[in-house]
């Protein structure tokens, strides 16, 4: 019962005299929604006792005329005044004009023009008067019976005093006009608690980053700020740091902040951090900005963790032209590319959707050439920060920034020298990263952070992409000589549900790699054929997916297939309904047009780069690509020329 209590909103419904009665009648109306308290104080007191109380402060307060006007701008609470209704002052003035002969209707606040306008169209006789205050309202009733008013019609506080100097008085609030009012603050109160709920969870996340964070608004005041960055500026109390002027608060961060979208390095109090500057989105626009700070040496250990890793793993080329599995023609025809391209230094640009294998296939292309016996270095150029990423690739000299290392570092080109140097999802490198990446492709040269020095090297490029690199030069997003630089050769790897004759083959692999890596499923399928024989059943199901994540999600899929066969006696297979049990998205309906249309456009422009790369391989030889493809002149054009749909 406590937690129900609990979880409803707080209302504090604050009057005296007839409107107090009138609250007191709809509190058991409200018992179920709301925990209402009836108050029966007016002006300064009811204001005491709102801000001074703890555990039962109110969410929302209910007030009406000069009361609720008085607290509205004494508390920090919200507070909903009860307005009248035209059809609560249509009633009043009846009833008023059936007790007297001179009416006068009384407002806290000017008269409504509406009122003033409803009363002079209709001809009505009626004393309009308003007040500010209390005593506004007690030197007004007396000079309206002075004026020989008969009958006031007013809030409670007016017509209690209009009783008291003997006139007759008439409640200007109705029980709708009440009950409005609290339907409002209930909404206002329930908008609160979900405001603070949400806040309280953003808080939560910040509370529990390992980097410093803070959040301002606009006007560069803070909205959000977690206890770690808060300690590493002296801030205290990092809740009353809230709504405050950043740079007031901390001083020390003017001149270190970044002054646009990015990264940079500073010192905050002697410690070096990586500082990076992002936009707070709000409502689909740009409502404030968001800074990260990360420790230098946090990076520095991140730094050398991956080069640990990478200096056993990623310099060395592990697959093989053979690991890329498939028969269908266009398989095949990657296939020779690769054995084409392995005999040139020229750069290669890998088209391809996410998941096909564009870094399997540039190992293999590694493994093929000259350069076999040296290092296979490999980049994601959209997993590292700009600032990270840029002395990632170009490397630094001692002293080149705050935290860098003794002794400087060389970059991953460098690194590759004379070897392959593969750029994955280049299509996401930062503009100002694409210019110098340029020079080191057209003078064959890198210069470190810090230094004047060009460092000779002798790297062969292959970059990969998921993204229509042509788009990027057109948006501006991708430098245009950069695009021609890596477009030199081209490889255009088909999404899965361009060769569904390969699906039960790789399925097959991936399923004898998977028992090899585990022991009891080994000895009932030891080989490829025993693998074969376990899916066989599966084919129809596999190869009618059209597979959007491509070989990826299929490995994901046989990957729960070999779960579900190694506690198995023997290697029998799967019935379908098994198959459903673990893989329902396999059995999902795709006849939908709408799903087709959707899949077709989501591999035009991979189709596109496919037949670019044909025309490049073939010398432009349209004939010889038409054949190769096994389309008509139409369909090539069609598909060179083919533009997403909106």
């Amino acid at each position: 019962m406590q937690t129900e209590t609990a979880s409803r909103p707080r209302i504090w419904a604050v009057g005296i005299s007839r409107l107090r009665d009138l609250f007191i009648d709809l509190v058991d109306t409200y018992a179920e929604r709301a925990e209402l308290d009836v108050v029966a104080l007016g002006f300064e007191d009811a204001a005491n006792s709102i801000e001074s109380a703890r555990d039962g402060r109110p969410d929302v307060v209910v007030a009406g005329g000069s009361n609720g006007a008085y607290l509205k701008s004494r508390v920090s609470v919200p507070v909903v005044v009860i307005s009248p209704t035209g059809f609560d002052v249509m009633h009043a003035l009846t009833k008023a004009r059936r007790e007297g002969a001179s009416v006068a209707l009384v407002t806290h606040g000017d008269t409504p023009a509406e009122i003033r306008r409803f009363l002079a169209v209709y001809g009505i006789d009626v004393i309009c008067a308003s007040y500010r205050s209390a005593q506004d309202a007690e030197n007004l009733v007396l000079d309206l019976r002075d004026r020989g008013v008969d009958v006031v019609v007013g809030p409670g506080l007016v017509a209690d005093l209009a009783a008291d100097a003997g006139m007759s008085a008439v409640f200007l609030y109705s029980r709708t006009s009440v009950v409005a009012a609290f339907e409002t603050a209930l909404e206002v109160a329930q908008a609160m608690r979900r405001e603070v709920a949400r806040r309280n969870r953003l808080d939560n996340l910040l509370q529990h980053l390992r980097d410093g964070v803070v959040a301002v608004d606009a006007l560069g005041r803070i909205e959000a700020i977690n206890r770690r960055l808060a300690a590493a500026l002296g801030i205290a109390d990092a809740s009353r740091a809230v709504g405050q002027a950043l740079l007031d608060v901390a001083p020390e961060l003017d001149g270190v902040l970044p002054s646009a979208d990015g990264d940079v390095f500073g010192a905050v109090r002697g410690v070096s951090y990586a500082i990076h500057r992002g936009p707070l989105a709000s409502d689909g626009a740009s409502g404030g900005t968001i800074f990260t700070f990360q420790e230098s040496r946090a990076v520095e250990r991140l730094d050398r963790t991956l080069r640990s890793r990478q200096g056993a793993q990623e310099f060395v080329a592990r697959y093989r032209l053979e690991d890329v599995v498939g028969e269908s023609e266009s398989i095949e025809r990657v296939r020779s590319l690769v054995r084409r391209y392995a005999k040139s230094d020229a750069t290669v640009l890998i088209l391809g959707e996410s998941g096909t294998g564009k870094e399997m296939v540039a190992q293999s292309m590694h493994r093929l050439s000259r350069r076999k016996d040296f290092p296979f270095v490999a980049m994601n150029c959209g997993a590292f920060p700009e600032a990270l990423l840029e002395s990632e690739l170009f490397g630094y000299e001692e002293g080149a920034f705050t935290g860098a290392r003794k002794g400087g570092k060389a970059g991953l080109i460098e690194a590759a020298h004379r070897g392959t140097l593969f750029l994955d999802e280049i299509g996401e490198m930062p503009p100002s990263l694409q210019s110098r990446l340029l020079r080191v492709l057209q003078e064959r040269e890198v210069i470190r952070l810090g230094s004047t020095e060009p460092t000779r090297v002798d790297i062969r490029v292959i970059a990969a992409t998921h993204r229509t690199l042509a788009q990027g030069v057109a948006d501006g997003s991708f430098r245009a000589d950069l695009f021609y630089r890596i477009n030199i050769l081209s490889i255009a790897l088909p999404p899965l549900r361009a060769r569904s004759s390969d699906v039960l083959l790789l399925a097959t692999a991936l399923l004898a790699q998977a028992a090899r890596r585990d022991k009891a499923l080994a000895s009932r399928v030891p080989d490829r054929e025993a693998a074969a024989r376990v899916l066989a059943p599966l084919e129809d199901a596999l190869c009618r997916y059209p597979w959007p994540g491509n070989v990826r999600e299929l490995q994901n899929i046989v990957e729960r297939i070999a779960v579900e066969l190694s506690d198995r006696d023997a290697p029998v297979a799967l019935a379908l309904d098994e198959l459903e049990a673990i893989a329902p998205e396999l059995f999902e309906d795709k006849s939908d047009a709408n799903a087709d249309r959707s899949l077709r456009d989501l591999s035009r422009s991979v189709e596109a780069d496919q037949v670019r790369a044909s025309l490049a391989a073939f010398g432009g030889d349209r004939d010889a690509v038409c054949k190769a493809l096994g389309i008509s002149k139409t369909t090539l054009w069609r598909r060179l020329n083919a533009k997403p749909k909106s």
